[in-house]
């Protein structure tokens, strides 16, 4: 099997959704049963899917999240159990594959700041909730930062990781995801104060996470 398996249909063996097991369990079990790596699939997918879609657009979220199951997968028998839920590890690796599309990721945040538009970062305003990440001077903010600093912000930001998850995803030190979140935050937030456009129509939709 060179593959992870289709996601599996609810109820069948392959889900690991409601019959108690966690991912670690599921993981494990999954060296003797292949096809229950599915319902570690169905658990997480949808989320490394918004968030890569949230980096590179739509197009590129498809092939990352098949990539990324595709290396857990490939992987498996080398994941610490002791971490029992497994979003850090999905997570960072899918920062890595992102990581490799940075310069498609720093085009589109620049094209979105001169211009207030781009294909990719459209795919950002699905929710109403994300209205300020297609606003110009915060893409701007974003592509000024380093890839360890935007990785470290926006796994925060976007994929909701803790300061420890963080640290996990990307195999770094917690010092290290604490000045990098705290000198991404003051870039950020440096951008935003400086552009008067920003200020004046969007001060209600300044970010939490600049603060």
């Amino acid at each position: 099997m060179t593959g992870p398996p289709p996601p599996a249909r609810p109820g069948t063996a392959g889900d690991g959704g409601g019959d108690g097991r966690d991912d670690a369990d599921v993981i494990a079990q999954s060296l003797d049963e292949p096809e229950l790596f599915a319902g570690l699939y169905d658990r997480h997918a949808p989320d490394i899917h918004r968030y890569a879609a949230r980096r590179l657009g739509e197009g590129a979220a498809d092939d990352i999240t098949a990539e990324t199951f595709l290396i857990a997968f490939r992987t498996r028998g080398r994941y610490d159990t002791a971490h029992r839920m497994a979003r850090p590890w999905l997570y960072g690796i899918a920062a890595n594959l992102i990581g490799k599309h940075r310069r498609t990721e720093v085009r589109a945040l620049k094209a979105l700041a001169r211009t207030g538009h781009d294909p990719v970062a459209a795919s950002w305003s699905d929710r109403s909730d994300d209205r300020i990440a297609v606003q110009a001077p915060l893409a701007g903010a974003l592509a000024a930062l380093s890839p360890g600093d935007r990785h470290v912000l926006l796994l925060v930001a976007w994929a909701d990781l803790g300061y420890q998850e963080v640290a996990e995803a990307l195999r770094i030190p917690l010092g290290t995801v604490r000045s990098r979140l705290n000198r991404a935050r003051r870039k950020v937030r440096e951008a935003l104060s400086t552009d008067p456009a920003f200020v004046s129509a969007e001060q209600e939709l300044t970010p939490s996470w600049t603060k």
